[in-house]
């Protein structure tokens, strides 16, 4: 009798976390990287998401809300690293193990090269295979690299659950200026940790591969930064963009061009168009200055 007590007080008590799991349910592997370690507030429709921390090199490098039904990032969450701003060419793209399977290291794989594994991860995200004949997209990243400093950093960033279709003249002509503009505002004038949060507004629109829907094309990318400690000798220009601001674009190839708003005016996009609710909010409690 006694030790059937006992068994059954070990079967009840809370089993450990795996290790390095890369899919967390609450994003606490990598909190580092969300302002005050929340994540955005307000989120409905949350049912299927998987919350990844992404992880390269044994390492937590973002966070990242994945839709495994549309194959894409719904947002990446990344501390920003000042940088030259140059792009790392030739990496190998990777995939996420751990939204496939409940096993394994927790970091971001190169794609296999056999048909059959390949099969195994094409239900829950993307492969290459769904953008190689998308002429009008290409792969665009949420946390991009030229945000990243270090050689790991900036490798993490070529997994395909940190990627959405962009349109080519948005993406070359529009979106990445602008994340160039955003990478020299933050080297020079946030003096300490910069969150951003990079997403998507979706809609229905699909990239289909052998007649089958695929990979969900955004209709807005969005982004926003949030600097609690910025230089208040900044240029009366740019002053009044501290502590935070924010930014979207049309992804499309034409009337796409980026247009540099409030926070607050991104989220109220964001709750007109998608399932959020009314307190929606990226930078849970605000970005406020720091004392």
């Amino acid at each position: 009798m006694l030790l059937s007590c006992v068994l059954l007080a070990l079967a009840l008590l809370p089993l450990p976390p795996p290790v390095n799991s890369s899919v967390d349910s609450s994003f606490r592997e990598c909190s580092q990287f969300l302002y005050r370690g929340l994540a955005p507030r307000g989120l409905q429709g949350t049912r299927g998401l998987q919350k990844v921390c992404q992880h390269y090199g044994d390492k937590a490098r973002y966070a990242t809300l994945y839709d495994p039904a549309g194959r894409i990032p719904l947002f990446s969450a990344y501390t920003f690293k000042r940088s030259n701003g140059e792009s790392r060419e030739g990496l190998p793209w990777m995939y996420e193990p751990q939204l496939s399977r409940g096993s394994g290291t927790g970091n971001m794989q190169p794609f296999p090269g056999s048909p059959s594994s390949l099969l195994a991860l094409e239900e829950s995200q993307a492969v290459l295979a769904d953008y190689s004949d998308a002429v009008v997209y290409e792969r665009g990243q949420l946390n991009p690299d030229q945000h990243q400093a270090s050689p790991g950093d900036k490798a993490s960033t070529y997994t395909l659950t940190n990627v959405v279709p962009q349109a080519k003249e948005f993406l070359h002509h529009h979106w990445l200026p602008y994340l160039e503009g955003i990478r020299k505002r933050l080297n020079n004038y946030c003096r300490g940790t910069a969150y951003i949060i990079s997403g998507v507004i979706t809609t229905g629109n699909t990239i289909r591969r052998g007649n089958v829907n695929r990979v969900g094309v955004p209709k807005h990318l969005w982004t926003a930064y949030c600097c609690p400690d910025f230089d208040l000798s900044a240029p009366y220009e740019l002053r009044y963009k501290f502590p935070t601001y924010a930014a979207y674009g049309l992804n499309d190839v034409v009337d796409n061009a980026v247009t540099e708003t409030s926070t607050k005016s991104v989220e109220a996009l964001v709750n007109r168009e998608m399932a959020v609710d009314q307190d929606f909010q990226l930078f849970n409690g605000n970005c406020v200055p720091e004392v």
